[in-house]
């Protein structure tokens, strides 16, 4: 292949996708720059990837080798599917403001565009769905190319599409995810984790639509260039590819059925941090 190789995997949870996605790019993946190297650092592993998980509710869904921990990954669900961190977006006419460029959660339930009023892309998704259960036009995007082309930090999640179909006289809601950057190791296990947990939000606002349950279908996660960063290569291949020789899958994975509690438990801990996040910083 000339180019850019194109890498699919495919299992029935998270964890075990994720971790395959890892093995697949370390193996297969071509060297290429990126604009976040320094002068010294070796190029990324990076390929487009193509992430299809059956089952994404299935257990064991958390790995014990992203790098995080549940507290992390449950600020960061309530980071994309609640908005906790919202405030910290910058004025774009304010040019002294340094806060971030966006959150996804803003992108996606209060999207601007000049002259008009935020719009909640996944309301309108699920009225979409409700009303047309097989529509192909239920999507959400991120990107806004009157800002994002120019700016340092773009977004990186670009778009949310799903469908309903009717199995076994049951509704089954499909996902895709598209991202055009995403750091395989640092970020995308929290990407996946956090973006399966809006999928089940969306199949229970749909089915409060319509009145009928809807279950969370297959989950595809679609990244243009899915990559690891040369500069830390040496934590991957000693902590990553270390526990993969020493440790059995299920010493490697945990279930999210037994840290549920444990998470949900320091919500009011993480709000706290969030509402400190960023004050005198506009």
């Amino acid at each position: 292949m000339k180019g850019i190789p194109v890498l699919h995997v495919e299992a029935d949870g998270i964890a075990r996708a994720w971790e395959e996605s890892l093995v697949a790019l370390h193996e297969r993946g071509c060297n290429v720059r990126s604009e976040y190297d320094k002068p010294d650092d070796p190029p990324s592993k990076d390929a487009t990837m193509i992430i299809t998980i059956a089952d994404p509710l299935s257990e064991p869904m958390i790995h014990r080798d992203f790098p995080g921990g549940p507290v992390e990954l449950q600020e960061y669900v309530m980071e994309v599917c609640e908005g906790i961190k919202d405030h910290l977006v910058r004025d774009p006419d304010d040019p002294h403001d340094t806060r971030w460029e966006y959150t996804y959660h803003q992108r996606l339930f209060a999207y601007t565009a000049p002259t008009l009023e935020p719009a909640d892309q996944i309301e309108v998704l699920c009225q979409k769905l409700a009303r047309t259960p097989h529509s192909r036009r239920a999507q959400a995007i991120t990107w806004k190319v009157w800002e994002d082309n120019d700016c340092y930090d773009p977004a990186c999640l670009q778009s949310i599409w799903c469908r309903l179909t009717e199995e076994q006289r049951r509704q089954v809601l499909s996902m895709n995810v598209r991202f055009r950057s995403n750091d395989a190791y640092k970020a995308a296990f929290m990407n996946i984790f956090a973006l399966v947990q809006l999928q089940k939000r969306i199949a229970d606002r749909i089915g409060s639509l319509t009145g009928r349950p809807v279950e969370p279908g297959r989950y595809v996660h679609v990244a243009d260039s899915y990559h690891i960063y040369g500069s830390y290569f040496r934590e991957f291949e000693g902590r990553f590819l270390g526990a993969l020789r020493k440790r059995s899958f299920e010493q490697r994975t945990l279930r999210y059925a037994d840290l549920r509690e444990m998470m949900e438990e320091a919500r009011p801990m993480i709000l706290e941090k969030a509402a400190a996040m960023g004050k005198g910083t506009a």
